[in-house]
């Protein structure tokens, strides 16, 4: 069962949770609108986080040319994705100089930019004892990839021991899919593994796994440094983690459908006057994992629909507050964006299937016992030696047999677009004459098809113009409704994706050999 949840509020930004003192009604700050791009919760705020879309791909096998990715850009908010694939370690990760980048050797320095997305292609991309540090920057998406063994002690030593670690003055940062992990705690040279510090707000992490480690992540870096928080965490695994899961000092975090099993000395720890909302989580063979702990200075939280198995709680002590055996609400934290919840009694099956970088990308589906799938941007071009080619390969023979087959969708729906030269219209893409097309004012465009209601497609079928085919490099196609990516590749022709309801579908040219001339943008139901 699932409950849609959609409410507004508004208030200036300073009157942050400290001034709650007494626990009454959280106010924050006016909701923005969500943009494209997919990300969820908090990171959907304060004009939305889209990363790189709408800028150059490009691939990386190395942490240095991740680094000369960032800094061969034409400034340092020229959006960017940067596909990455293999095993990025200390080995392969130089300091790379620009003006359009601030990097350093050993770490993947995000520093001083913005709009930048890091995705894990192909066979998956592991950070390996290295970590990524996001400082003075916004508009970040970091997704699918696994960042394990960050050490501050000992060697080799990286971001301070944080697996990822924002500080200074960041916004909207999007973590989804990934895998953070360590082997142990601060004694053996670990640290946390998504801290967040000195002005960092406006961050989701979802989807994403956590274990095996002394501390899961904070939220401010001691009970005077109070200026972060708007933090959502939502289907996210926490396993095998002694504490934070997270600390918040101050602030807000929404914590909703997240699967904690063995945390061993302490779960959410809510202190320094931060409000926590914590919603339909299922909590297994843990202790105290609600609560204020080692501090007498306590903090909020509202509770709804948690499942507690088998957990265990302390003794209510000078600076030990735990929120059970029998936790209640002591103050009511409003959301400013729409979510939908999962059942608790759903969590652990519905995270097990999703959580974690190499699960594809699955997000919830609701039903309590399956998920669906949103495409992961893998290897978009196909080994061309592959003497079958799977029917989902994005640049098939014209006389695939798989080309779709049945009515076009597009003939009697609407289109729109990025831009279009001169001469061009983007109705061309849907009147069924190949002698007419649509171009974008430069190399790189969308172009869209739209329905006045929600239509099921499965495929697509992209034809250029006579006298242009093969112009067409690299794309996305994407659910215009949500921004999802539901497939990549490169070339025209046809496209598989998995059956998808929507109202709008967007086909993104990200690279090309000159200017596109796309006479027909078909799809199908099946």
């Amino acid at each position: 069962m699932r409950r849609p949840v959609a409410l507004r509020l508004s208030a200036a930004l300073s009157t942050m949770a400290l001034a709650a003192a007494a626990g009454a009604v959280l106010t924050m700050p006016e909701a923005s609108a969500a943009v494209a791009g997919g990300a969820t919760g908090y990171a959907s705020q304060n004009g939305g986080t889209t990363g790189g879309a709408g800028g150059q791909t490009v691939r990386a096998t190395t942490g240095t040319q991740i680094h000369e990715a960032l800094c061969g850009r034409a400034s340092s908010s020229t959006p960017i994705t940067i596909e990455v694939e293999g095993t990025i370690n200390h080995a392969n990760t130089a300091k790379v100089s620009g003006d359009s980048c601030n990097t350093a050797a050993g770490v993947i320095e995000l520093k001083q930019i913005s709009n930048v997305t890091i995705v894990g292609v192909g066979s998956g991309a592991v950070f390996d004892q290295l970590g990524i540090h996001i400082r003075q920057s916004s508009n970040i998406i970091i997704q699918n990839v696994t960042v394990r063994n960050v050490k501050k002690s000992g060697l080799p030593t990286s971001n301070g021991g944080d697996a990822i670690g924002m500080e200074s003055d960041v916004r909207n940062v999007w973590v989804d899919h990934a895998t953070l992990e360590a082997s142990g705690g601060e004694d053996a040279g670990f640290d946390g593994l998504f801290d967040m510090k000195d002005n960092t707000q406006y961050v989701t992490l979802s989807y994403s796994t956590l274990r095996n480690s002394g501390r899961g992540g904070l939220i401010g870096s001691s009970e005077t440094q109070l200026d972060n928080g708007y933090v959502t965490f939502h289907h996210n695994l926490y396993e095998n983690v002694d504490s934070r899961t997270p600390l918040l000092r101050g602030g807000t975090a929404h914590i909703y459908n997240n699967y904690y099993v063995k945390l061993n000395k302490s779960g959410i720890n809510s202190r320094a006057g931060a409000h926590a909302k914590v919603d339909n989580n299922y909590f297994k063979d843990s202790k105290d994992v609600l609560g204020t702990f080692y501090t007498d200075t306590t903090g909020y939280w509202q509770v709804s629909g948690n499942i507690f198995d088998n957990i265990t709680w302390s003794e209510p002590g000078q600076e030990n507050h735990p929120a059970g055996p029998d936790p209640r609400s002591n103050t009511t934290v409003s959301i400013p964006y729409a979510y939908t919840l999962d059942d608790a009694s759903c969590v652990p099956a519905i995270v097990a299937g999703t959580a974690g970088a190499g699960k594809g990308l699955k997000v919830s589906d609701g039903d309590c016992s399956t998920t669906t799938p949103t495409p992961d941007p893998t290897d978009p071009t196909p080994d061309p030696t592959d003497p079958t080619p799977d029917p989902t390969d994005p640049t098939p023979d014209p006389t695939d047999p798989t080309t779709p087959a049945g009515t076009n969708l597009s003939l009697g729906a609407g289109s729109d677009g990025s831009s279009k030269a001169s001469g061009t219209s983007y109705g061309n893409v849907r009147d069924g004459d190949p002698g007419t097309y649509w171009s974008p004012s430069g190399t790189t465009g969308s172009i869209s098809i739209k329905w006045g209601s929600a239509t099921t497609v499965s495929a697509v079928t992209i034809r250029e113009a006579a006298g242009a085919q093969g112009v067409i490099g690299s794309w996305r196609l994407l659910n215009a409704d949500t921004g999802a990516v539901l497939k990549s590749g490169s070339g025209a022709g046809p496209i598989s994706i998995p059956a998808t309801s929507l109202r709008k579908i967007t086909f993104e040219i990200t690279s090309a050999s000159g200017t596109p001339k796309i006479a027909e943008f078909e799809t199908y139901a099946g």
